[in-house]
């Protein structure tokens, strides 16, 4: 059988062994190799790194905006109707997450405005949670300007958990962390939460989704959707889902991502932030 190739860009925000589980459950399951890529650089692929024009993948896991973005090039891209609940108590046992504006719990701030002049951190410019929210905000408090003239400096991490730990060691003031990773973070270090707090919380926002090939053949698809919505039923697998902050893979549809813009129409820094 054709093998399946799988990309992930969502690591190590989001802990690789969630990825490997689904390859290995995909390839036990349809009978066919699966191979698994990790692309870190940025959450989401823009239309000039396409893994499905270029015919690199058959499923990405991305953040929201490449998917909109993707398709308003062409892209032949389609939603795969499965995505997951995390574990956070917040989501309440739907596809969802939330961006968590941390800063060190000893921030003078006690409000979003008061992080003027101070240093933001943000994992890249194709995350919906630690860039776009950031712009939404700015916008809401009225400022009209681009971010480097109300933040003193950006500095771009590469992943919401560098992120964290540049907050955490005082180099920046504050980040907007994806909820999940956030959560997952502080379950593996306890003394997280007495050295950083969550100054405002936005969302909820439309899980990160599953895309795949549009000429993926139908039945193919619909089994790699069989395969995920039942994850959490294999008694040997549920405590692997669950180690990476994930409860189960549910349905979704176009209508829950209908809110997500596409990057086209969101400000990225003109030039490399400083690393």
């Amino acid at each position: 059988m054709t093998p399946l190739r799988l990309i992930s860009y969502l690591s190590p925000s989001i802990p690789e062994e969630l990825f490997e589980l689904i390859a290995e459950s995909l390839e036990r399951r349809m009978g066919a190799p699966v191979g698994l890529e990790f692309e870190t650089r940025v959450s989401g692929p823009a239309p000039d790194s396409d893994p499905f024009a270029d015919g690199r993948a058959d499923l990405a896991f991305v953040c929201a905006p490449s998917y909109p973005l993707l398709k308003q090039a062409g892209s032949p891209v389609t939603l795969l109707p499965a995505a997951p609940v995390f574990l956070d108590p917040r989501a309440e046992g739907r596809p969802v997450y939330f961006s968590d504006v941390v800063v060190r719990s000893d921030h003078r701030a006690s409000r979003f405005e008061e992080l003027s002049d101070g240093v933001w951190s943000y994992n890249d410019a194709f995350s919906r949670s630690g860039w776009q929210n950031m712009l939404a905000r700015l916008a809401e408090i009225g400022h009209a300007g681009p971010p480097d003239k109300f933040f003193r400096r950006l500095i771009q991490s590469g992943s919401h958990l560098r992120s964290l730990a540049l907050v955490t060691d005082g180099q920046a003031d504050a980040a907007a962390i994806d909820s999940n990773t956030l959560w997952l973070a502080r379950r593996r270090d306890p003394g997280l939460p007495t050295r950083l707090r969550i100054l405002e919380t936005w969302g909820p926002m439309p899980i990160q989704p599953v895309l795949a090939h549009a000429g993926l053949e139908a039945d193919r698809r619909s089994r790699i959707v069989e395969v995920l919505l039942s994850l959490h039923e294999d008694p040997p697998l549920r405590p692997r889902l669950e180690a990476t902050g994930v409860r189960r893979f549910v349905g979704v549809a176009e209508s829950d991502y209908a809110s997500t813009l596409p990057l086209a129409r969101i400000a990225v820094p003109a030039t490399a932030p400083e690393r």
